[in-house]
């Protein structure tokens, strides 16, 4: 547990400690990032206003350092933008103070039967890489400009790379059930990808798989 408040600290410690867990307590961020980097844990539970670096900085770091851990955000901060910016830095779940004691027991325990899972809040596919909260891409340290569909169709080559992906599989990702024009929208749509993620680097990452779809080279396109 990263929390700076020593009494809010001391009772949950307790708590746990009681339901049968063991807890380490950090006091402040860089600690918590050093415990996380040595140890690894079941859950960590973050507050998000700490001293020095803030929560949503050390969840960003742990992810960065591939520190995967099921991280659960606790703050008294309940404005929606601040929940999703902790969810966007790599946070598993959000519980806002003041909160009961059984819900974060049964929040823990949730993401302790999950375990660490990798889901990294940038996608980095060998030199490329894309932030689906910012909505921004880049191949090495250029920035690509993308539309929202072209956007929308890259992040999926980058969730699966490696994997053939078949036409029908990305139309239903990319574009709802009431979309009507389906002969050849994909194909369209993977030629405007290459001549601005491939073209301009002299590069191909989106292969054509014939009679099966398409996919992203799992070094992305060195």
């Amino acid at each position: 547990m990263v929390e700076d408040e020593v009494k809010m600290a001391a009772l949950v410690r307790r708590g746990l400690s009681e339901d049968g867990h063991s807890v380490d307590v950090a006091a402040n961020g860089e600690e918590g990032l050093v415990m996380a980097g040595s140890t690894e844990y079941d859950a960590i539970v973050l507050d998000v206003m700490l001293p020095g670096i803030d929560g949503f900085e050390v969840c960003r770091r742990l992810r960065r350092e591939r520190v995967w851990a099921p991280v659960l955000m606790l703050t008294a901060r309940d404005a929606v933008e601040d929940r999703i910016a902790g969810l966007d830095t790599g946070a598993d779940d959000y519980l806002i103070k003041p909160f009961s004691f059984a819900e974060l027991l049964a929040r823990l325990r949730a993401l302790a039967r999950r375990g660490p899972v990798e889901h990294p809040p940038v996608l980095e596919v060998g030199p490329l890489r894309l932030d689906p909260a910012s909505h921004r891409v880049w191949r090495g340290e250029r920035e690509i400009h993308l539309s929202t569909k072209e956007f929308t169709l890259l992040e999926i080559f980058m969730r699966r790379p490696g994997q053939v992906l078949s036409r029908f599989d990305l139309l239903e990702h990319a574009w709802d059930y009431a979309y009507e024009n389906r002969s050849n929208v994909i194909d369209v749509y993977v030629r405007y990808l290459r001549e601005k993620v491939d073209r301009p680097f002299r590069v191909s990452s989106i292969e054509t798989v014939r009679g099966a779809g398409y996919r992203l080279r799992i070094d992305g396109g060195r």
